[in-house]
């Protein structure tokens, strides 16, 4: 069967099993990566055999890194240590609006899941505001800033798997030094969005009205909330001078270094439970990116690089073949890291890296990813319960702004190829 056809069969039924079944993605993924491989004629066994190391060689890359953010995630949350953070940003962005998105998009990164920091603020950001309406629209604009971050800063599970593929070469902190200022400016467009959207609600910065409130009463920051993200920071310029690592083996010992500080500073009764769900919750995260590697790799070995895309550069511009090709595997099942997976072993080793510079080729694949956050999308629904809009409410609070910021991303990347990277 013709490759493309085949890739097509295979979206359109990982997207049909994920609607109807509502099963977890690594089945599906693992599911689709069988089906690519016999509909393109491979092997049964050389299918199995490419679904085994692709999930082998995205478990040795992320299994590390994803533990640790989740310990550390975990063991805040056990100790009511995010009120404590929400509470120190607080006292420099005075807007609730602000405060949520900026705190979505602060958490995302360090725990290296846009989700987890997304249910670690819901119950802290309901309890700014007494109406409900208000509080919604907190929710939305943690939600959407925790995607910002996450599918734009080094090191998120959404850029290691890209920097890694397309980074040869390229600082992780020159990489930054575009993504972060990026990421930044796009928050402040959701933030005008979401003014734009429901101007008739206006915000006053409320003390909070329900849960814990050591927080309010505590003089001064609160640095053993803190001391798990300031270990990693620390631990950056230790592991680049003094240890001379690899981009690679900086992230995984910072991450590594930023958990132990959370373990040690964690009450042993806690500690205990903490590590147990920690465990149980890193693990399904990091089940559903191993299938992306499954389904990714398979395709690699069907020899979809060489006859597809060399293909669409002839029917598509070059610059656009990253960000269509994300978007289309983001809307297939709904999950940026498995778009960034799959999208980055489909196009290792083509055309079209030779002809992109690495950063604004990360940052088309990123924009893509936020192209279609719909009903494929976990997290759309999560927001849609929480919340309790029905969904064309959730599409135009969710969805479309994060559509949007998509499309900025998008023109930056170009840009940038075209005005200052040729």
């Amino acid at each position: 069967m013709d490759l493309l056809i085949a890739f097509v069969i295979t979206l359109a039924l990982i997207t049909a099993v994920s609607l109807w079944y509502r099963i977890s993605p690594f089945f599906t993924l693992v599911g689709g990566a069988i089906l690519f491989g016999l509909l393109s004629g491979m092997a049964l066994e050389a299918t199995l055999e490419g679904v085994v190391s692709g999930l082998g060689k995205v478990f040795a890359s992320f299994g590390l890194i994803i533990l640790c953010g989740a310990v550390i995630a975990i063991l805040l949350q056990e100790q009511h240590q995010a009120e404590e953070i929400v509470s120190d940003i607080r006292r420099i962005v005075k807007n609730p609006p602000a405060l949520a998105g900026f705190s979505g998009y602060l958490l995302a990164v360090p725990i290296t899941c846009c989700v987890t920091a997304y249910v670690m603020l819901q119950p802290i950001l309901e309890c700014l505001e007494v109406d409900k309406a208000k509080q919604n629209i907190l929710l939305y604009l943690a939600a959407v800033g925790s995607i910002i971050s996450y599918a734009l800063i080094f090191p998120t599970p959404v850029v290691i798997p890209l920097f890694a593929a397309f980074g040869a070469g390229t600082s992780a902190l020159a990489y930054d030094a575009v993504a972060i200022p990026l990421s930044l400016a796009v928050l402040g467009g959701a933030l005008l969005f979401h003014r734009w959207a429901r101007p008739e609600i206006s915000f006053t910065a409320n003390p909070l009205q329900c849960g814990d409130t050591r927080q309010d009463s505590h003089p001064g920051i609160h640095w053993r909330a803190w001391a798990p993200f300031i270990a990693i920071l620390a631990a950056i310029p230790v592991s680049f001078f003094l240890l001379g690592l690899s981009h690679i083996g900086i992230i995984n010992f910072i991450m590594l270094v930023g958990a132990v500080t959370a373990i040690a500073l964690a009450p042993k009764g806690i500690r205990a439970t903490g590590l147990s769900k920690s465990a149980k919750h890193a693990g399904m995260i990091i089940f559903d990116i191993c299938g992306a590697g499954a389904l990714g790799y398979v395709i690699v070995k069907s020899g979809f690089t060489e006859g597809v895309l060399g293909q669409l550069v002839i029917l598509i511009p070059v610059i656009l073949v990253p960000f269509i090709l994300a978007a289309v595997i983001e809307t297939a099942q709904g999950s940026r890291v498995v778009t960034a997976v799959i999208t980055a072993e489909v196009l290792a080793g083509s055309a079209v890296v030779g002809a992109i510079h690495p950063i604004p080729l990360i940052l088309l694949i990123s924009a893509g990813s936020c192209i279609v956050s719909y009903v494929t999308d976990p997290y759309f629904w999560l927001v849609q319960r929480t919340t309790g809009d029905d969904i064309n409410t959730v599409v135009k609070n969710y969805t479309l702004p994060i559509a949007l910021a998509g499309i900025a991303i998008l023109v930056v990347a170009v840009a940038l190829e075209y005005l200052v990277f040729r």
